[in-house]
């Protein structure tokens, strides 16, 4: 299958040539600002485009209530907010954290926070106290914005620093500051305070599936490599209308819902409520989506809910973007049967954004369930335990070039001596094999490669095969300890509605991936389950399952 064209036949520049054709400083003419000399995120994403009343956010509660922000509005409330800041002593380079849902006033305190300098730091709202505690502990931040549905929560934070509070019904908590009333009787003009491209604009932390979370200091010259893939990974045009799904407390929803699009001086939407099958069709048929991203888990839900929900917006979108765990072939079968919609697989980190990827902007051949080529300005190869780069057909660990990647910004966790370097590569961990033209397939986490009689199995691969059985939900598999096999391959099998667990559906499941993958790779156990365990950004947690596997083992 090869990308077609555009709707409106507008020829898309071919990959090989625009990967030899690529110059880095070509980028600068993107960006108002000089990254080495002087440049501010805030102009980058808000004041070049605050005239003319530019759409900037659609935004719909989950009570059903809508509004619609300019970049001019966002302009003054985040000067406002800047002042604010700076009023309680927050200096440039200082972290102020948002414990926020996806609210108009997200976008204010992000661009604010840059405005004046700081470093904003995403808190997702699904965290309890303990890794809010830990999180703004390790970032030393010096705010935090919250709202009066979240703030509980910050009462069992030690040490928690200043709070400002989006004001509900529930009254003010005592010593918080009413972020509206700080808004209101604050400066609505703020020149924004130049850094360069090295400064630190974000702090993120990894999602801490094997160990702690490990900080990340996201700097102002990742912007550039955050336009490349809206540009031509998501192919966002002026003429779309643009919706990603995930959460901004995430990598992918602060990076592309919220920065990517503003950068590009694109609107973006905020769904406030929580993701269904019904909401998510109804709010793509409200605003008129044409350019949807979101994370499988989403996608696989629409499956289960049937085509009919479909029909009333098939035809509408014109690309889809798929992020955050490997998109299963049979989703990328149903969204051109159901939605008549491409949708591409793109792979990334929160150390090092998105940088592989089937492009809608860019012409090349797709093969079903790979991750991609590498992004314009990176560099991606196959190394071993050893750091040396493996010929096409090897699996090895999935690894950044350093050195022959102009857009690499992660220069290693914060604070920490673990920064995941060897020698010039940075190792992802995912297993993955490249083929003889660059399209690199993923295989698996580096621990979650099953290891059976002697054979390498990618529980991806099994994955993809079950997912096809149409009583299939969702399913992960893992490699159970085995005495005889090493490990032998276990199936947890989430069922859709209407289907009953039985052993004779469990032995079907069995012959589909004898039949349709391998005899060597079927799954010796196979366990039905209600939920598969997942980080909030909806990652399934594989370790938790062979951690219960092991101790069955161990007992």
């Amino acid at each position: 299958m090869v990308h077609p064209l555009a709707a409106d036949a507008t020829p898309i520049p071919d990959y090989q040539q625009f990967l030899a054709d690529f110059q880095p400083d070509s980028l600068d003419k993107e960006f108002a600002g000089d990254f080495a000399k002087g440049m501010n995120a805030a102009i980058e994403c808000c004041d070049r485009y605050a005239h003319g009343g530019r759409v900037a956010l659609y935004w719909e509660g989950q009570d059903g209530r809508s509004t619609t922000h300019t970049f001019e509005e966002l302009k003054e409330a985040s000067s406002r907010f800047a002042n604010f800041l700076v009023s309680q002593g927050v200096q440039p380079g200082d972290r102020v954290a948002g414990l926020l849902p996806r609210v108009p006033e997200l976008l204010v305190v992000i661009l604010g926070t840059w405005r004046a300098g700081a470093v904003y730091q995403p808190l997702f709202t699904a965290f309890g106290p303990k890794a809010i505690e830990y999180r703004v502990s390790s970032s030393e931040a010096k705010l935090i914005v919250t709202d009066s549905n979240n703030r509980h929560k910050l009462n069992e934070v030690p040490d928690c620093p200043a709070i400002a509070t989006l004001a509900g019904a529930a009254p003010l908590a005592a010593g918080d500051f009413d972020f509206h009333a700080e808004l209101a009787r604050h400066s609505a003009s703020f020149a924004p305070v130049m850094r360069t491209g090295d400064d630190a604009c974000m702090m993120l932390f990894t999602s801490g599936t094997t160990g702690l979370a490990k900080g990340v200091a996201v700097p102002n010259k990742a912007l550039k490599a955050f336009y490349m893939y809206m540009r031509y990974a998501v192919d966002l045009r002026p003429e779309d209308t643009y919706w990603n799904i995930a959460d901004p407390g995430w990598a992918y929803g602060l990076y592309y819902a919220a920065i990517g699009p503003l950068l590009m001086g694109h609107a973006t939407l905020f769904y406030e409520g929580a993701f269904t099958v019904d909401s998510t069709y109804r709010v793509i048929q409200k605003y008129g989506i044409t350019n949807l991203a979101g994370a499988p888990t989403a996608y696989r839900l629409l499956i289960a809910a049937g085509g009919d929900k479909a029909l009333p917006v098939k035809g509408q979108l014109r690309v889809a973007s798929s992020a955050g765990e490997p998109l299963n072939p049979e989703v990328i079968r149903w969204f051109h049967a159901h939605l008549a919609c491409p949708v591409n697989d793109h792979y990334g980190q929160t150390e090092i954004g998105m940088v592989l990827c089937n492009f809608h902007g860019l012409h090349h051949a797709v093969r079903a369930g790979s991750a991609g080529y590498s992004v314009p300005g990176f560099r991606m190869v196959v190394v071993n335990d050893e750091g040396v780069e493996l010929p096409p057909g090897q699996q090895g660990t999935l690894a950044v070039d350093r050195e022959a990647s102009s857009l690499m910004y992660f220069a290693g966790y914060w604070k920490a001596n673990t920064p995941g370097f060897v020698g010039q590569y940075y190792l992802t961990g995912d297993t993955v094999e490249m083929d003889a033209h660059g399209n690199i397939a993923f295989v698996g986490r580096g621990d979650d490669i099953i290891t059976s009689s002697g054979y390498r199995i990618g529980p991806f691969d099994v994955e993809s095969c079950l997912i096809e059985h149409p009583a299939v939900a969702e399913t992960a598999v893992i490699g159970k300890p085995d005495p005889e096999r090493t490990e032998i391959v276990k199936a947890f099998v989430v069922l859709k509605q209407g289907y009953t667990a039985s052993p004779a559906l469990a032995e079907e499941l069995q012959q589909l991936v004898k039949h349709r993958l391998a005899a060597h790779a079927y799954p010796r156990e196979v366990q039905f389950v209600y939920e598969l365990p997942k980080t909030p950004s909806g990652k399934i947690q594989r370790f938790l399952l062979r951690q219960q596997e092991s101790g069955k083992t161990n007992a």
